[in-house]
């Protein structure tokens, strides 16, 4: 069974964001990164599936030249070798243009699935799989907390709202958003990281003509503020009147 596997690189979640000049992305410079943690969970879900039933996990990764440190780490927890769509252009683009470099990396492979976290810590919009899927002209489904092979088909347990579950029967090949939480993540091991080193990356470029259909007009830091409000009144008085306020203004009372 081939596997794709498709991770992003976000900055770390301690990190402080610092805006660039033009306020519309963060300034990399400043930023620590790591591997975005839904994509964590999708490479630890097909390396499982590999185990069980053999076959290949190869990671994709679209972004600049740093985004091989994520490439790496996810070699060295057990995937066999790497494509990378090299491009600085990539550090922010939309799911349009991320999903197009993807597909065009990944066409030629042939993958009997993809797997892609369910949404970026960073942007967050959860496309890139679906758009993903749309681009290699294959079925998809979402928010996956289970994953069955049987034979030539999936059988894949989705989250819905409310505490509810849907299972889904699909063909392969397919493409899968994987939830947080569907597995427990696997370290690096010495052996691992050392092996990482030999295996293959193979470089991609982003194809001509493809352009964003959305774009970051401002990005600002919330602004933290307080305000003091004197409730007038007798004890029993002031005791009423803050719960109305609790219940009726700031809503954090039923």
């Amino acid at each position: 069974m081939k596997i794709a596997v498709c991770i992003k690189q976000v900055p770390t979640r301690e990190w402080q964001p610092r805006l660039n000049d033009d306020k519309t992305w963060i300034r990399d410079q400043d930023a620590s990164f790591e591997m975005n943690e839904p994509d964590a969970y999708a490479l630890e879900e097909a390396l499982r599936l590999k185990e069980k039933h053999g076959g290949e996990v190869v990671v994709c990764s679209a972004g600049p030249a740093r985004v091989a440190q994520v490439i790496r780490e996810a070699l060295a927890r057990g995937a066999d070798r790497a494509i990378h769509v090299e491009d600085d252009g990539l550090a922010s683009a939309d799911a349009f243009v991320t999903s197009g470099a993807l597909a065009a990396a990944m066409q030629e492979e042939k993958f009997d699935l993809t797997l892609t976290g369910l949404q970026s810590d960073d942007q967050g919009f959860a496309q890139v799989g679906v758009i993903l899927a749309e681009r290699l002209g294959q079925p998809h489904a979402t928010i996956i907390m289970e994953v069955q092979v049987e034979g030539g088909a999936l059988r894949v347990k989705r989250e819905l709202e409310g505490g509810w579950f849907q299972w889904v029967a699909m063909p392969l090949p397919a493409v899968l958003t994987i939830q947080s939480g569907i597995n427990q993540l696997r370290y690096a091991t010495l052996k691992g990281i050392m092996a990482a080193k030999k295996k293959d990356i193979r470089k991609a470029t982003v194809p001509a003509g493809l352009t964003s259909k959305q774009k970051i007009a401002s990005l600002y830091v919330p602004e933290k503020g307080k305000k003091t409000h004197l409730i007038a009144g007798s004890p029993a008085e002031a005791a009423k009147e803050l719960v109305r306020m609790l219940r009726d203004e700031a809503r954090v009372i039923a």
